[in-house]
């Protein structure tokens, strides 16, 4: 059962970009050290709000069908960027994230086995479509109209 997603996008000025999907906008910016005016997020930081996002959805998701009680997720993302693939001063260097660290910190209602988290966990992982996408070899097809 395919779910289609679409969003739509005007950039406002060379930084900055509104961003909208159904009843919902978002801007999109860079900080003034990057020539942004600071109204938004940075687009890595709206990826990683929705990795956080998703994550903690689908945790509760999968927590609801292993029957663990969760009172609270908190979720900490990190990572480092080299700008240089992005700025252009490196052709050899990536333009995202080497690595991106999630820490999940559950609070469970209910003691329960060490086994029985990284089952749940696991799951999560597996099941977060913006993980999967992140993780995977997805196609990202761009084209001008």
């Amino acid at each position: 059962m395919p779910v289609h997603v679409k969003i739509g996008a005007q950039s406002e000025t060379d930084t900055r970009v509104k961003v909208s999907s159904g009843q919902f906008n978002l801007i999109i910016d860079e900080p003034t050290q990057m020539g942004g005016t600071n109204l938004g997020p940075t687009p890595v930081q709206v990826m990683l709000m929705a990795l956080a996002g998703c994550l903690s959805i689908t945790a509760f998701q999968i927590a609801n069908e292993m029957q663990i009680r969760i009172n609270q997720i908190h979720i900490d993302i990190e990572g480092n960027i080299d700008a240089c693939g992005f700025l252009g001063c490196s052709k050899e260097q990536r333009a995202g994230f080497e690595e991106i660290k999630v820490n999940i910190l559950p609070t469970f209602i209910e003691s329960i086995s060490e086994e029985l988290r990284q089952q749940w966990l696991e799951e999560t992982e597996r099941r977060c479509p913006v993980s999967d996408t992140i993780s995977s070899n997805t196609v990202v097809k761009l084209q001008i109209k």
